[in-house]
Formats: structure tokens, sequence, C-alpha cells
């Protein structure tokens, strides 16, 4: 009988991490349900990795659902759900309108396993490229209250805010990303191209170049003849920079250096207050118990420090000593963030003020964003015009020294 790795979260927040026995993976779920555990992960135990799979890790590839499609899908279904439709008759649906051949294809799979018995957070749990841990533990949350349609519009709202936070923030910086990637270009082809023109030119007139020239010609050489091997230096770096952050006590520095940063710092605060209130709202709304709940958002941060304060605060709060206030004192979240969950807590309403908490500081990120792109693009700017001003006062200086000659 072949042998699974599991892990579960029990009622009172504890992980728990195992190898069974058991005649296929949707049998470990089923059992490790019954036991009142929300599981995390079921795999086959032993085995080494593909190379494939090795890959994919080391390049960070994806061969599953982007968060618009999942967001889109779960949407759907949520609906055909709350229609009255039966969960086979739904994901059909789902399968028959999807945008994309991958999206077809993952529901396809999620379908075929729910009409061989298994349970839809079983069959999606099968997918963990596709479905997250969290998206998982809230659907089987939903199945086992009964109320998977609303479960699935709540985890649809959830992935569209965060989606659309994301989406904002990019779109915020395309504008001062291409201003430096065309000051840059300029710049190169000031010194590569266009200063070079002028040595021939010097050398018939047997004058030399004035001293300015000359230093701004030598850094055209280097970066001309560096630029290919910087490129490959930069990629090293950040291979390497990649690898060297998996060690837990290297990502913490890290991440805790990240949140120090002037401009950096403030808004990732935001944006991680905003993914914790979030997810801790949602989960509390579909009845996953708090300490449950915190060992799920944990894993839903993506930052070391703030997963180290959710689990410093998820002992305390086990402990009956609150939440607010152990967060408090990692000094990883704002201030209006721990007020807010402080005051969920005396009115016994922490959901509703966790998701109230997570609005509050998606726009805080927004006016956050904006601030610093209007910092950003005149300061750009005014680099980028002093630099080529001083290529440009470069060349006027040259040609002025050659009507000198010819005086």
């Amino acid at each position: 009988m072949p042998s699974f790795r599991w892990s579960a979260i029990t009622s009172s927040g504890e992980v728990l991490h195992g190898v069974s026995e058991a005649a296929d993976r949707t049998a470990v779920v089923d059992r490790l349900q019954r036991q009142g555990q929300i599981v995390l992960r079921a795999e086959p135990a032993g085995g080494r990795r593909p190379l494939s799979d090795i890959f994919r890790i080391e390049f960070g590839a994806r061969r599953g659902l982007d968060r618009a499609t999942l967001a889109e899908v779960t949407r759907e279904l949520a609906i055909m759900l709350a229609a009255g439709q039966d969960l086979d008759r739904s994901l059909r649906f789902v399968v028959e309108n999807a945008g994309n051949e991958r999206a077809r294809a993952v529901i396809g799979k999620v379908r075929d396993k729910v009409r061989d018995g298994s349970s839809l957070a079983a069959a999606l749990s099968a997918d963990p490229y596709s479905f997250s841990r969290l998206y998982v533990g809230l659907v089987r949350a939903g199945e086992a209250g009964g109320t998977l349609p609303a479960t699935l519009d709540r985890l649809a709202a959830l992935l569209e805010r965060e989606r659309s936070l994301k989406a904002s923030l990019r779109a915020a910086l395309i504008y001062p990303v291409v201003l430096v990637i065309a000051a840059i270009g300029s710049i190169v082809l000031l010194l590569d191209y266009v200063l070079p023109q002028f040595t021939p030119i010097f050398e018939q007139a047997g004058a030399q170049l004035p001293a300015s020239t000359r230093v701004l010609m030598a850094v055209g050489q280097v970066v001309g003849a560096g630029l290919p091997w910087l490129m490959i230096a930069v990629a090293i770096a950040i291979l390497l920079a990649k690898r060297a952050l998996a060690a837990p006590q290297l990502r913490l520095k890290a991440d805790r250096v990240l949140l120090r940063l002037p401009l950096a710092g403030p808004l990732l605060q935001e944006t991680l207050a905003a993914r914790l209130t979030r997810t801790l709202g949602t989960l509390l709304q579909n009845g996953i118990p708090l300490i449950a709940a915190l060992a799920i958002v944990k894993e839903a941060l993506g930052n070391a420090a703030a997963r180290d304060a959710v689990e410093a605060a998820s002992l305390e709060a086990k402990a009956g000593r609150g939440l607010a206030r152990p967060l408090a004192a990692s000094g990883v979240f704002p201030a209006r963030t721990i007020q807010l969950l402080q005051l969920g807590e005396e009115a016994a309403q922490l959901a509703a003020m966790s998701l109230k908490a997570a609005e509050i500081h998606d726009e805080k990120a927004h006016l956050m964003v904006q601030r610093i792109v209007a910092l950003l693009v005149p300061v750009i700017t005014i680099a980028m015009g002093l630099a080529v001003a001083g290529i440009v006062g470069s060349l006027l200086t040259a040609m002025l020294s050659l009507n000198d000659l010819a005086v």
C-alpha cells in the first residue's frame, strides 16, 4: 500500500506532519478530515523529484493558473452553485467557458476527480501550483459547513482584491521604469556611438580632444565592451541571491531590511497588513477558528518577518492573551492595523473589522504608490536631463575647440 506525506492544522492551530499508508490520496485526506483537521498537503512519500520540477523551482516557472484566471474561474463556479446547479454541472460550465487551454485542462482534471468520488477540496489540492493552501483550506471549510457557494464568492472577492492591488502597483511603476530604460538607452547611445565619431575628426586636425570628452569616451568604451559581461554578472548575481535567500535566517534578515527601507518599507508594511487582514477576515467569516486561521494566514504573507510575527501572535492568542498586542510588539505592521484588530477583538467582530482594515490598507497603499511615483518621475527626469546635458556639453566643448584651431 502506498505511503503519503501530509501536513494538517488541528482545531487548536497546531501544524502536524506525518506519513500515512492508504489506498490513495483521497483516503488520507478523508481520514484527516474526520479527525477534525484542516489538510494543507498530502502527496506521495519518497521518490526523487523529477528533473523538470527542480528546474521549475530554480527558475520560478509556473505551470498552474495565474491569479486573474483563478479569480474568474472561482467567480463563475460560485455563481453556478448559488444558482442551484450541482457541482459536476458547475465545473462543466467552467470548463466549457474557460478562456484558455491551461484553465480548461486544470479544471477538467478537477472535474474528473470529483466525478470519481473525490471532494472538491481534495481534487483542488492535487494541483498546488494552481490552488494554494489558503484556497484549498477555505473550500474544505465551505464543504464541511455546507456553505460552499458563499465561500467561493468570498474567495473570488479575496482573489480579485489581491489582483487589483498588485495590478495597480505594477501599473503605477510602469512609467518610472520606462523613463529609467529610456535614460539608460540614451546615455549608452551617446557614449558608445555619438562620441566616438569625433575621434577621427580630431586626429585629422592634429588636435587633442578636451579632457571632459576624453573621460566620457573612456567611459563609453568601458560601457560598450563591458555591457554584455555586466548583464551576465547581474543575472548570475540574481540567481545566487535567490539561492542564498532560500536559507531561512538570511531570508528573515533580508525581509526585515526591506521593511526598514525609506520609501519601500512603509509601502510593503501596508500591503502586508492588507494581505493579513483580508485573509484573516475571510477565513474567520467561513467559520475557521482563529488559531487555525492564523496558521494559514502566515503561509500567505510571503515575508519571513511577517510570518514570524504572526506565528508569535498565534502562540500568545492560544494562551488567551489576544492577537493585537503580540502583533504590535513585532513592529512589522502599521499601528492602524493593531488598533482595528484590537477594536474587533473587544467588540467580538474580528472578522468584520479585519475586512474593514483590509479596505483601509488597500486605499493607503494606492495613495502611497501615487506619491512615490509623483516623486520618482521628476527625480528621474532631472537626473536624465543632467546626464544628457553633460554629454552634449562635452560635445559642444569639443566642437568649439575645433573652431579655435581653425582660427
